[in-house]
This record gives structure tokens, C-alpha cells and sequence, in this order.
């Protein structure tokens, strides 16, 4: 969700611990109307205001208009990015969310699983865990030589489990990596108001339908009832004109043609 011009300007000042009476003295603003950009009733902002306040907090003017999500790079050079064109038109694509991927990239562990998925993509580990694997192939070798226990030694077998898969040990590495992020941006966002809420609408709409219906009830007072508790109304308090209301309305769904739910049945 994109910041407000105003919500941008208290999280600046927030950010640097500055009441609005410290903000107006060091910037030579009111503090009634640096009160009033941060409000709820803000209307407009001059623009000798923007400026100053974009200087003070050294971000960019765009960055407050919210035409911008970056404060301090107006005008980046993509050839500073190393981009692909590729990327540049996924990013430009709408097809992902930019602000989730920025927070990826910015998680303090990220830097280490790039660092893991480059040693796998370039083979990096893969000689390493060769040159392991092979003095534990010729220490089992020597054992087999000299002592030939049976493949149901202990010892025997605990050089075998010591025989490492570099494959998969370097995407197991990786996939723990990228758990440890996708937990933290999670719990980063799990009071957002636009969050998944933690009940379950399928089960719920399920448990319904069996709470009002049965096998010998009737089916058009099961739709009625049904339909009540979905929109929290007490079926037993409605007026006869009322109940007349819903049942037209009712008629209209489904649920009247077949109200008892099919869960079970064959």
C-alpha cells in the first residue's frame, strides 16, 4: 500500500525522533503548518514547504508527492543496475508485487542466500565435496581391503552416511535460506489490515449449512434459516411480511433448490 503525502512526512520526522516544535526551528517552518501537513485534513502544501522539508530530510520531492517509492535516487541509472531488459520489463510489467520483491532483496540474510545460490548454480561446492567424498570412499575402501566387515558393520556404515550428495545438500542449504526470510516478511506483515484474516470463510460457510439443515428437514425453511445465519439474523424475530420479503429474495438463490449441504455423500 503506497503512503500518503502526509503519512510520508510523520514517518520522516518519527524516523529522526524530532517532535514539531524541533522539526519548525531547525527547518524556520510553522509548527502549525508543518501540524497541518501531517494531518488528516491536509490540503495542499506550498511549494517552498516541499522543498525545505524534502532537503531537511534529504529525500527526493517526488518522494513526498508519492510519485516515487525511492528517497534518495530520483534518477537512477539503469546501466548502474545491471538489469536485464528482461527484468526491466518484469518490474514494468505489473505482474510482481515490486515493493514485497524490495523487501526481499533488503532482508539482512538475503545477501547470504544469493551467496549460497550462486556457489550451487556455479559448482563452486561441487569439487569440494568431491574431494571429501573421495577420501571417505578410500578410507571405506582400506576398511573393506583389510578387515572385510560386513556392509552391516557399524563403522563400515557411518563412512557410508558420511558420503555427501552435493546436490542436494546445497539446495537444502538454500531452501532454509529462503524459509528464514519468508517467516520474517510474514511476521513483518501480519498486522496489515489488508492480511488474510485467520478464520476460514470455506469452513465456516460448511459448518453453517450443517448447523441448519438435516436430511428430514424442509428444505425451503432450511434455505431460510440458512440464509439468516449467513447474514446474522434471528429467523424466530422476523415478522411474517418479513419473512414473506426473504423467502422472494431467497427464491433467487440456489440454496432454496438444494439447501442440505452435499459434504459425505456420494
Amino acid at each position: 500500500m503506497e503512503l500518503s503525502i502526509q503519512e510520508r512526512l510523520k514517518d520522516l520526522r518519527v524516523e529522526r525522533g524530532l517532535t514539531l516544535e524541533q522539526l519548525a526551528e531547525q527547518t524556520h517552518l510553522s509548527k502549525s503548518a508543518l501540524g497541518s501537513y501531517e494531518g488528516d485534513n491536509f490540503k495542499d502544501i506550498s511549494h517552498y514547504a516541499l522543498i525545505e522539508l524534502a532537503k531537511f530530510y534529504e529525500v527526493t520531492v517526488d518522494y513526498l508527492l508519492g510519485r516515487s517509492q525511492t528517497k534518495n535516487h530520483p534518477n537512477a541509472d539503469l546501466a548502474d543496475l545491471r538489469l536485464s531488459d528482461d527484468m526491466i520489463e518484469l518490474l514494468k510489467s505489473g505482474l510482481l508485487d515490486n515493493p514485497l520483491l524490495c523487501e526481499l532483496a533488503t532482508h539482512p540474510d538475503f545477501p547470504r542466500l544469493m551467496a549460497d545460490l550462486e556457489i550451487y548454480v556455479n559448482g563452486v561446492a561441487t569439487k569440494q565435496v568431491q574431494g571429501a567424498n573421495a577420501i571417505v570412499d578410500a578410507v571405506s575402501a582400506t576398511i573393506m581391503k583389510q578387515y572385510n566387515p560386513g556392509l552391516s558393520d557399524p563403522q563400515l556404515r557411518q563412512l557410508i552416511a558420511a558420503h555427501i550428495d552435493d546436490d542436494s545438500f546445497c539446495r537444502y542449504v538454500i531452501q532454509q535460506d529462503i524459509n528464514k526470510i519468508a517467516l520474517d516478511l510474514r511476521e513483518a506483515h501480519k498486522d496489515d489490515f489488508f492480511s488474510v484474516p485467520e478464520d476460514n470463510p470455506l469452513e465456516d460457510f460448511l459448518q453453517t449449512a450443517e448447523e441448519t439443515a438435516s436430511p428430514d428437514s424442509d428444505p425451503e425453511q432450511a434455505a431460510l434459516a440458512f440464509i439468516c445465519k449467513r447474514l446474522k439474523l434471528n429467523l424466530k424475530k422476523l415478522s411474517e411480511d418479513e419473512k414473506k420479503w426473504l423467502k422472494k429474495i431467497a427464491q433467487k438463490s440456489d440454496l432454496l433448490k438444494n439447501p442440505n449441504p452435499q459434504r459425505g455423500r456420494k
